[in-house]
C-alpha cells in the first residue's frame, strides 16, 4: 500500500506535529506533504523525513505568515500541490491540509484535530473580532466564506479520525460525515520520561504562555499561596506580564532541552493543567513520568486521566470545576491530602504510548482498505 501523509504546515511544536511523527511511525516510508517547513521551529525529527512543501515555502515559514495569508494563499497553495499515484493519504489538518488534491482512485483519511476555528468558532477569537461595525461586518462576511470552503474541503474525505470524544461530536455536528468518525488519541513518547525516587517540593506548569492557557489563574493562585513553589515551564506573549506579576515562590524555566524536561516532570509534585483543551498531551507527559495532574476538568482530560472519586479508587488526577482562583486553590490543598500511586500512573500513560498509536492507525487504515 502506497501512503503519503499531508500536514498543514510544520513551522512551530506542538501536538498536530507529534501526531504526524506519530503516523510517520506507522508508515515510515510516507513523504510528508505541507504548506511550508521551519526545521528550526519544529520538531528536529523532521529533519530525517522526505518533507514536500508548496510554493508557499518561498514566500515564507513563519506561523505569523501563515495566518496572515491563509485567504486565499494558504488555500490557492496547497489546491497547486497534486498526489498522484498513492493508495491512501493521511490528512492531518485543522486548516488547509484538506485541500490537497489526489488522484480519483486515491482514499483521503483525515485526522481532524478540530475543525477550522476561525470559520465555525469566530467568536472565540474575541480579542481579534472588530469593534467598528464596518469591519466587524467584513470579518464576519470572511468567516462565512471559510464556512463554506471549509466544508467543501471536508466532502473529499472518505473517513475521519480525531483525538477525543469532545472533538468527534464536533465534527459531527459541523461536517455531518456519513460514517463515524473514530478516535485514536495521539501518543505519549513514553520513553522520554521517566518515574524519579525523589520527588521535589514544587508544582509545575508547561505551556505556550499565551492567554488560553491560563497560565494567569495559576500565577494568582499561589501568590496567595507563597509558602508553596511552582516552576512554569514555557514562552509565549505573557511572558513579561505573568513575570512582573510572580511572587518570589514562582521560578520560570524555557528552552529546557528533553533531558531537562524530563526531569522536571519527574520531581514535581503535580502538574498543573488549568486551560480548556481539546486534548492536552502535558498531563499524559506528566503521567509517564509518575505525577498526577491538578486539571480543570472538562475537555481532553476526560479522556486520558482518571479523576480522583475515593481513596480506594486509583486516580491519575484530581478535577477543579471552575478556572477560579479560589477553586484552584482549594483544589491544591486538596491535592495535598490525597496519595496517588506512581506506579499506577505511569502503567496509565503506558495506554497512550506511540506504539499503541501505530498499532490502531494500522488497523484502522488495513480495515478500511478491506471495506473499500
Amino acid at each position: 500500500m502506497k501512503v503519503a501523509i499531508v500536514h498543514d504546515e510544520l513551522v512551530r511544536k506542538g501536538g498536530a506535529e507529534q501526531v504526524v511523527l506519530s503516523m510517520h511511525k506507522a508508515y515510515p516510508d510516507a513523504p510528508v506533504y505541507t504548506l511550508c517547513y521551519n526545521p528550526e521551529r519544529t520538531y528536529p525529527e523532521f529533519k530525517a523525513l522526505k518533507v514536500v512543501t508548496s510554493w508557499f515555502q518561498k514566500i515564507g515559514n513563519t506561523e505569523k505568515l501563515v495566518k496572515m495569508l491563509f485567504f486565499p494563499f494558504d488555500i490557492w497553495a496547497m489546491r497547486s500541490m497534486r498526489l498522484k499515484d498513492y493508495d491512501v493519504v493521511l490528512v492531518s489538518t485543522t486548516h488547509c491540509a484538506k485541500y490537497i488534491r489526489v488522484s480519483k482512485n486515491t482514499k483521503v483519511i483525515t485526522y481532524c484535530h478540530t475543525p477550522f476555528r476561525l470559520a465555525w468558532r469566530p467568536q472565540s477569537y474575541a480579542n481579534v473580532i472588530p469593534k467598528f461595525f464596518l469591519f466587524r461586518w467584513l470579518f464576519m462576511s470572511a468567516t462565512a466564506l471559510f464556512r463554506k470552503l471549509d466544508k467543501w474541503a471536508s466532502r473529499r474525505t472518505d473517513s475521519f479520525l480525531t483525538n477525543s470524544k469532545v472533538v468527534r461530536k464536533r465534527i459531527m455536528d459541523t461536517y455531518h460525515p456519513s460514517q463515524n468518525v473514530t478516535i485514536i488519541n495521539p501518543a505519549v513518547n513514553i520513553d522520554k520520561f521517566y518515574v524519579s525516587p525523589q520527588v521535589k517540593d514544587y508544582y509545575l506548569v508547561v505551556c505556550r504562555l499565551e492567554p488560553y492557557k491560563k497560565v494567569d489563574l495559576v500565577i494568582d493562585a499561589f501568590n496567595n499561596m507563597p509558602h508553596k513553589q511552582l516552576v512554569v515551564v514555557g514562552k509565549g506573549s505573557m511572558e513579561k506580564e505573568l513575570k512582573e506579576k510572580a511572587g518570589s515562590n514562582i521560578r520560570f524555566l524555557d528552552s529546557l532541552d528533553a533531558a531537562a524536561l524530563s526531569k522536571v516532570y519527574a520531581e514535581a509534585r503535580a502538574l498543573i493543567f488549568p486551560q480548556y483543551e481539546d486534548y492536552g498531551i502535558t498531563p499524559l507527559e506528566s503521567a509517564a513520568s509518575g505525577r498526577p495532574v491538578i486539571a480543570f476538568g472538562k475537555g481532553g482530560v476526560l479522556d486520558t486521566m482518571i479523576g480522583y472519586t475515593d481513596a480506594q479508587t486509583p486516580a491519575t488526577a484530581l478535577f477543579f470545576e471552575a478556572q477560579t482562583t479560589p477553586c484552584l486553590q482549594q483544589a491544591v490543598e486538596k491535592f495535598e491530602t490525597i496519595s496517588f500511586d506512581p506506579v499506577f500512573i505511569r502503567k496509565h500513560a503506558e495506554k497512550f504510548s506511540e506504539s499503541v498509536f501505530v498499532r490502531k492507525l494500522h488497523a484502522f487504515v488495513d480495515g478500511f482498505s478491506r471495506k473499500l
